[in-house]
């Protein structure tokens, strides 16, 4: 039978399992991290780690979906700090440009390559992607609405597109790192000139 454990023991434990599957992501990626290996690391019976997780994917996801949250935060710090009389295509641009670089940086997203995320997205119930990619179409409208952009505007359809656009930055090495940066900042302006 599983032990009980007290609210404050629920969140101590959650938060630890994900504290360390942000470090196995970042040492090992999402095929190597293993449960065991991350209830070693809590220090926890492997049946209380089924108490909170269905499976190793979800607790990997929900840390992705973490580092999500913080870029989606400072997009919206971003975004509140523009003067709309003074709103342009390029300072648009260099805020979902630093967004985007921001990405790279973080240690859990900076391993992800489309094999880990393919792998992943196998793995989850197909109901936890259809919330996320939900979640994704209606930050977007949140943020068409406090902008002046274009009427009509599909924000379903641009917000694939920059989903399309951060799996095409997985794809750094075949780009070519000297012209990286140019080229994702140009398909981001080509973007942002269509809603504009």
């Amino acid at each position: 039978m599983p032990k009980c454990y007290s609210e404050q023991e629920r969140e101590y434990i959650k938060k630890r399992l994900k504290e360390e599957a942000a470090k196995c992501i970042a040492t090992y990626g999402i095929r190597r991290t293993t449960v065991d290996e991350l209830v070693k690391r809590v220090n926890i019976p492997k049946g209380t780690f089924y108490l909170f997780y269905q499976s190793k994917e979800q607790l990997l996801f929900e840390v992705i979906l973490d580092q999500h949250d913080l870029i989606e935060q400072r997009l919206h710090q971003a975004v509140n700090g523009i003067d709309p009389s003074g709103f342009s295509v390029e300072q648009f641009t260099e805020i979902i440009f630093s967004l985007f670089k921001m990405a790279e940086q973080m240690p859990v997203l900076k391993v992800l390559n489309s094999d880990e995320i393919e792998l992943l997205a196998r793995k989850l119930p197909p109901e936890v992607l259809e919330e996320h990619l939900g979640h994704d179409d209606n930050m977007v409208e949140q943020i068409f609405s406090s902008l002046p952009l274009k009427k009509n505007v599909d924000a379903k359809a641009v917000s694939a597109a920059f989903r399309m656009l951060y799996f095409a930055t997985l794809h750094k090495e075949e780009v070519g790192e000297e012209q990286y940066d140019k080229a994702l900042r140009t398909l981001i302006y080509g973007l942002v000139t269509q809603l504009v």
